[in-house]
């Protein structure tokens, strides 16, 4: 049986110019990425209206565009359902992250500011501030240093095709920082990534942004086993 979601809480966020069913689709998107909606959990267009305090239509739109994606799925007749990847698709997915965070991190090396690395050691600080206490802030704080290497890498299509793999991530549940000793390992490989990004070394930052990746696969697979 699905879940019944998590709410989400407040209006949808609408910045000026934005169409209200690009708005709603945008904070479903949001709502996945944070963990307000899981892998099973039923959305039902009058409960999401409701829940965003706009009316159906936006909501039947945006809904349309995530069962496009294939981020939902109908649920009997009775609204549309998170989809739950299968291993194959989690193997595929992670085989991609691994490609373009590779990617990201040589380009990065290449075109980060000093500003720009400074911003990536802060984040990283506050994600060692975070270790051990809250693993929701940590997995925020790992998508805002994956997001900030992606951005130094002036390449607006990787920078793109980066955020909606972050959707698909955002079904695979709960971070992989519950994993026992991945938030002192995961430090280590940010850490390395970024003075490999610092140094200009655009083959080092490749290998370590995909051996991160590959680590965080591992991590991922044992989740799944004891789901």
């Amino acid at each position: 049986m699905a879940r019944r979601p998590a709410k989400t809480g407040g209006s949808v966020s609408r910045d000026a110019g934005l169409a209200l069913g690009e708005a709603v689709f945008r904070s479903l998107c949001e709502a996945l990425q944070a963990g307000s909606y899981r892998a099973g959990d039923r959305l039902r267009e009058e409960e999401v209206a409701q829940r965003l305090k706009v009316s159906r239509t936006p909501v039947r739109e945006a809904l349309g565009r995530l069962a496009a994606r294939g981020f939902v799925e109908p649920a009997g007749g009775r609204g549309l359902i998170v989809r739950n990847l299968d291993i194959s698709e989690v193997l595929e997915l992670y085989a991609m992250r691994e490609i373009m965070e590779g990617a990201a991190a040589r380009l990065a090396a290449e075109h980060a500011s000093t500003t720009e690395i400074d911003a990536l050691r802060d984040i990283e600080q506050a994600f060692v501030e975070a270790s051990g206490t809250d693993t929701a802030e940590m997995a925020r704080l790992n998508r805002a240093f994956h997001e900030a290497i992606c951005r130094a890498a002036r390449n607006r299509y990787l920078d793109n095709a980066s955020r909606e793999l972050q959707d698909w991530i955002a079904l695979l549940g709960p971070t992989t920082f519950t994993v026992s000793g991945r938030p002192s390992t995961s430090h280590g490989e940010h850490r390395d990534i970024i003075e490999a990004i610092a140094a200009r070394d655009g083959d080092k930052a490749e290998q370590l942004a995909r051996a991160h990746i590959r680590e965080a696969l591992r991590c991922r697979l044992k989740l799944l086993q004891r789901q």
